[in-house]
């Protein structure tokens, strides 16, 4: 029997008819936007199609395998430079000549960062201060860089394909970066020195516990890892013979929730290394998982799919309590075991913080708010182009997406309103971060730049 955290485990689960809910009904409301420029959804299947050609050659340094880690670590305690030409700080606040883009428009952006050759595909922020950043691209470089001005601290050196993930841990002294390849590797942000490094097969996401040293990623093979860093202490949890597409570790620091490719979802212990909860065949999914997310005391799971469902599990029982589906498709015929949706899919989604409310963006451009009481459909949002990610402002109903018309925007949910949108970039819009205090929002776009956006809401 697992035991209770100290630093606040989540309790024993409530039905979820006995939760108590609170917010007042409203209809479902579609907010329709002005016609935008045309939809670049070919420059995400570009980005998915990337062939993994770039020389995968070892480093230097030799990297520790598989089979020299076969032994379990032993408990972990969860308690606790090369830059384009004329531009040495990496930053600019005008548009760079030479990259053609299919937005042109106003630029609302603070500090543009320039340094990548190629798109941008991922961003992160550092947890304690939020005035760092870490972005990864296609041009097999990731860079550590100052928010405030964009001057570049220092470049995370020696990938050899695409590094499509990057974090910093979670007290900010460490920054890992991983690409395509799975060569992963950390640095100490203060000193700038790698300090680990792995290679772990073809990678396909990655995250740091959120208490502890510890880092987790999961592979094309079904598995997913972690290592106690820097000493390099391992554990692997295996999967079925697929690729672990997405994971999340939950808040109380001891479980993990992975969704692989044939659709499954299970829930890991993280200590004993095995599965509490396995959830397949019309309890999972019928299509490869694409996204998890958790509640804040991690209570409640949601999980997205290109069979176009989210699913809302119980993460003490295991047990699915709630399936939402757009009702834009809700007329198309159930998937076959092992289809996928040819127009559209579930590409993020999150839970509200202060409503018992659930967003759920889409590939077609939909962006649902779903009422957890009521398990119905609140209000319907429309892009003119794919979400790619979307994001809750903590405290508040306000959630933010970014899609592939190279536009974040701010949507009220009790209301369903657009509260205003950023513009600057000229590409589609990969992956974005939001600071704590919801000032800043960092994007990273197809156009070879991150942006930082100052936030000014005007309902508050």
């Amino acid at each position: 029997m697992e035991s209770e955290s100290e630093s606040g485990a989540a309790a024993d689960t409530p039905p979820l008819e006995t939760l108590s809910f609170h917010g007042d009904e409203e209809i479902i409301e579609v907010v329709e936007l002005d016609p935008g420029p045309p939809d670049p959804a070919s420059g995400l299947l570009t980005l998915l199609s990337v062939p993994l050609t770039a020389s995968r050659a070892p480093s230097s340094n030799p990297l520790p395998k598989a089979d020299d880690l076969a032994q379990e670590m032993e408990d972990v305690d969860f308690e606790e430079e090369e830059e384009e030409e004329g531009n040495e700080e990496g930053w600019v606040l005008e548009p760079q000549e030479g990259v053609v883009g299919s937005m042109e428009g106003p630029d609302d952006s603070e500090v543009t960062f320039a340094l990548h050759s190629a798109s941008v595909f991922c961003v992160s922020l550092d947890p304690k201060t939020n005035t760092l950043a870490v972005t990864g691209g296609e041009d097999d470089k990731a860079f550590v860089w100052r928010l405030s001005d964009g001057e570049l601290l220092f470049e995370c050196a020696g990938h050899k394909d695409s590094v499509t993930c990057a974090g910093f841990s979670h007290d900010s002294t460490l920054v890992a970066t991983g690409d395509m390849s799975g060569l992963l590797k950390v640095w100490q942000v203060d000193t700038k020195e790698e300090v680990w490094s792995f290679e772990a097969g073809d990678l396909e996401w990655m995250e740091w516990h959120p208490r502890a040293p510890v880092l987790l990623a999961g592979t094309a093979d079904g598995n997913t890892w972690m290592w106690k860093v820097p000493n390099g202490d391992c554990k692997t949890f295996q999967g079925p013979n697929c690729p672990a597409t997405c994971g999340r570790v939950l808040p109380d620091g001891k479980r993990a929730v992975v969704g692989y490719e044939d659709g499954t979802i299970r829930i890991w212990d993280l200590k004993q290394g095995s599965p509490i909860h396995v959830l397949k065949g019309t309890e999972g999914h019928q299509g490869p998982l694409t996204c998890v997310a958790t509640n804040q005391d991690g209570s409640l799971i949601l999980t997205g799919s290109v069979d176009c469902q989210a699913k809302l599990v119980s993460a003490t029982t295991g047990k699915v309590v709630g399936v939402f589906r757009p009702e834009t498709v809700a007329s198309q015929p159930s998937l076959g075991e092992g289809e996928e949706s040819e127009s559209n899919s579930v590409e993020s989604l999150g839970f509200c913080s202060v409503m018992p409310l659930a967003a759920v963006g889409y590939l077609d451009g939909t962006l649902a708010i779903y009422d957890l009481a009521t398990q119905t459909l609140r209000h319907q949002c429309q892009h003119q182009s794919g979400i790619v990610q979307l994001l809750w402002e903590a405290g508040t109903a306000v959630v933010y997406t970014c899609s592939l018309d190279g536009i974040v925007r701010l949507w009220d949910a009790r209301t369903g309103r657009l509260l205003t949108d950023y513009r600057g970039h000229t590409a589609e819009i990969l992956d974005f971060a939001l600071s704590k205090d919801a000032s800043l929002v960092v994007t990273t776009s197809g156009d070879h730049k991150a942006k930082v956006f100052c936030v000014q809401r005007p309902d508050r």
